[in-house]
């Protein structure tokens, strides 16, 4: 808006508000270069804030019930009075007073962005204030976490909060109730874990009556951790299964592939994501079989074959999951955690069990499923929190059009991190990284040490045993100590080894949880946090450096890499380093070094590739599953069923009518159409499944495009779908007898799933054919990134 500067006085002289109008651009353009490129202009949030401190005082003078009705009369365009009274909220229920830079990180969330927050900066009171503001704006907000502990944890924890602004609060987990989800649901705001979202939303699309469905209506998403939900797991499917006749893995299988040799009998492809029989393995399978496995007649026992030697070969124990109480429990790759609910598709997870020698779980049909990416798009508003946003910026504005606020820390960091120290050999860094850390553990310094995956982390454990020290290691397998092992990281003298589960969600507080000894350990640096080498992307090595140095506390961090580590071999086969290293194998090179960040920024290149790639097919199914619920709720709460019937079947329906009367007859039809339409969709997922894995294979060979040639058959046949649900549901109705009582569907073959249950797809750890021939982008972001 034009016109004089807010304070300044009318008669001013024009060359002194010039004057001043010049120094305010520079002081603006200074910003914009000082601030990270493609964050948002914090400046109006700023302005805010400050008009905030201002109301403070009056609105300290509130009583407990004046407040609380002072925010029900809140307007939604005076975001300073919400920012007052939610901190003088949080005085009073929390006995915490919001820092402006949590204001600031409210303020981006009300603004529809991410806001990128430190660890320990307060993320968990910055999004409770933003989600009441939206639900004192009218909106019901679902917040949604990673699992059902932080679900409920922020949620009790902010209930003083909210209740002081009166909007209501509940939380929903795995184990809830549907009368207990019902309930949560109606609250302004309701914590929940991302999946249970999802798989309430799967439920409710084959509800059966108008009143059935327990969702409201989308209206504001409030994602935590919002890169590792909205990028890392984007595209992971959270299905509904129902209960079928699909036969387990035979365990033959298993012990087939067990007595194969590598190199002889099968090889693997350079990135361990393929394998393939040799035709001397062939031949010993078919010996052993007693069947030409190449022969037509013999696909399925071909495929079984596969499928045994992928899950013996390129799944391993205590790195893609561990076994406890007798099953398979996957490993979340981003997080390091047992992956709740997560199974691989049918198939793969019955060989892993085969494998393991393990009783196989169920299988079944899949009636429908949902990708995160999908499921958060439904919101109109979205906004999330996370320590790490700016490196996927990108993605977050390609997928979700969200911009990055980043938030400054209330204390200015002082942590230090040292440049990576490379080694040529994964020996000479092993053995570097023990000496260091023998040597910091004799100061007394906390040391956190974080490892890729869980068998990294028993290994070295074994070797700091063997040197004299006693590390606490925290992986997926003890993950139910995690808080007491957090609890402690920070104590004088403590020693931990994590995978890259540790302590999200919760903060390292130097000298322990009692912080007894922090003066000391903050004199001896803070908490040291080592990496065992660089993730395949660079945001999780800044999750792991962000254990230490929270809220202004002094730490460290340092990488201990090398030349042969997984991630230079994969994604930089063809750089080779023959140049000098020290005594102790450690290479001081730039050269060196440029070839693992140019490694990491082909492997984030690639992962970027594969999402647009599985975004790209994934959107055609959801916009064929959009008009298919379209239909599904006309039939459900309208008369599209009795329309449908009376006119495809007129004589039928008058004829029934007149026995059970129109009510029973439109409740029948109902029944029957929901029945179809829900057959077909899971028919034509399976079918879209086969064509995707299968569509390579016809094209390549042609030189077509595999895109193009899944939409040449998708399409049509997602057009069929309603016609030939409609078809089978008048060919049940003829057939359908009535007496004055009501209509029997007994005859109608309704058989729904005796049994349903949700898990998450681990979609294919190896990637679909799509994918891997995406793999093949390694060549072309190698050239992308080549060094000039």
């Amino acid at each position: 808006m034009k016109g004089r500067p807010v304070g300044l006085p009318a008669g001013r002289d024009v060359t002194e508000r010039s004057r001043e109008g010049t120094v305010m651009a520079l002081r603006d353009r200074l910003r914009r270069l000082v601030q990270k490129p493609g964050s948002t202009d914090l400046a109006p949030f700023r302005a805010v804030v400050a008009d905030a401190a201002t109301r403070e005082e009056r609105v300290r003078a509130l009583s407990d019930a004046e407040l609380t009705a002072a925010a029900g009369a809140l307007d939604g365009n005076d975001p300073a009075e919400l920012c007052a009274l939610g901190r003088e909220a949080a005085r009073r229920a929390l006995g915490e007073r919001p820092y402006d830079v949590q204001l600031l990180g409210t303020l981006a969330l009300l603004s529809g962005h991410v806001a990128e927050m430190a660890t320990g900066e307060g993320k968990t009171l910055a999004g409770a204030l933003a989600a009441a503001g939206y639900a004192l704006r009218g909106h019901r907000v679902h917040v949604m976490s990673v699992n059902d502990y932080l679900a409920r944890r922020d949620a009790e924890w902010m209930g003083p909060l909210y209740e002081r602004l009166g909007v209501t609060v509940a939380w929903i987990g795995q184990s809830s109730t549907p009368a207990e989800r019902r309930a949560a649901y109606t609250a302004d705001v309701t914590y929940a874990p991302v999946s249970e979202v999802g798989f309430d939303l799967l439920r409710d699309r084959l509800a059966t009556g108008p009143g059935d469905p327990l969702q409201p209506a989308p209206d504001v998403a409030l994602v935590d951790e919002a890169d590792s939900v909205l990028v890392d797991e984007a595209m992971v499917p959270l299905v509904l299964a129902g209960a079928s006749d699909l036969d387990a893995a035979s365990p033959r299988y298993a012990d087939l592939v067990r007595r194969l040799r590598p190199g002889l009998h099968y090889a693997t492809d350079e990135e361990a994501r393929n394998v393939q029989l040799t035709p001397v393995g062939a031949r010993q399978v078919e010996r052993v079989l007693g069947v030409d496995l190449y022969a037509p007649e013999n696909l399925d026992t071909l495929t079984a074959v596969n499928v045994a030697l992928h899950a013996e070969v390129l799944l391993h124990r205590d790195v893609d999951y561990i076994v406890r109480d007798g099953r398979v429990k996957l490993i979340s790759e981003s997080r390091g955690r047992v992956a709740l609910l997560q199974r691989w598709p049918d198939g793969l997870q019955a060989a892993v069990e085969a494998k393991e020698r393990l009783e196989a779980s169920p299988s079944g049909e899949i009636l429908d499923s949902v990708t995160v990416q999908e499921l958060i798009g439904r919101y109109p508003v979205r906004c999330g929190m996370t320590g790490t946003a700016m490196a996927v910026s990108g993605q977050l504005r390609e997928f979700y059009d969200l911009g990055i606020a980043v938030i400054p820390p209330h204390r200015p960091r002082i942590r230090v991190d040292e440049p990576d120290r490379l080694y040529a050999t994964t020996e000479d860094r092993d053995t570097a990284l023990v000496e260091e850390i023998v040597e910091v553990h004799a100061t007394g310094r906390p040391l956190l040490v974080g490892t890729r995956d869980i068998a990294e982390s028993e290994r070295l454990a074994r070797r700091l045993t063997r040197a004299g020290l006693s590390p606490v290691v925290l992986n997926a397998k003890n993950d139910a100590e995690e808080a007491e092992i957090i609890a402690g990281a920070g104590a004088l003298g403590a020693l931990t080894v994590s995978t890259q589960m540790a302590g999200r969600g919760t903060d390292i507080r130097l000298g322990g949880a009692s912080e007894a000894d922090r003066d000391e350990v903050a004199a001896l640096g803070g908490l040291l946090v080592i990496g065992t080498g660089r993730y395949h992307s660079s945001r999780l090595d800044d999750q792991l450096r962000g254990r230490g140095g929270r809220q202004g506390d002094p730490g460290g961090s340092v990488f201990f890499t090398s030349l042969r580590d997984d991630l230079v071999t994969h994604y930089a086969p063809d750089r080779h380093y023959k140049g000098p290293a020290d005594a102790d194998g450690r290479v001081h090179d730039k050269g060196a070094h440029w070839i693992l960040g140019y490694a990491q920024r082909v492997a984030e290149g690639v992962s970027l590739e594969i999402h647009r790639n599985t975004w790209r097919y994934n959107h055609l199914i959801g916009l064929q599953r959009k008009d298919l619920l379209a239909e599904r709720d006309e039939i459900l709460k309208g008369d599209l069923a009795a329309r449908t019937v009376s006119e495809g079947a007129p004589a039928k329906y008058t004829e029934l009518a007149g026995t059970a009367g129109e009510q029973a007859v439109a409740e029948a039809a109902r029944q029957l159409l929901l029945f179809h339409l829900d057959r077909r969709w899971s028919e034509h997922l399976a079918f879209l499944a086969d064509l995707r894995e299968g569509i390579h294979l016809r094209s390549l060979g042609r030189g077509l495009d595999p895109l193009v040639e899944f939409h040449r058959e998708a399409v049509p046949a997602g057009k069929r779908l309603s016609a030939e649900a409609r078809t089978r549901a008048l060919k049940a109705f003829e057939s359908l007898t009535a007496t004055p009582e009501g209509i029997d569907l007994t005859g109608a073959s309704l058989n729904r799933p005796s049994a349903t249950w949700t898990y998450i797809a681990h979609d294919n750890p190896f990637g679909t054919l799509d994918d891997r021939a995406f793999r093949g982008l390694v060549t072309l972001f190698q050239g992308k990134h080549r060094r000039p």
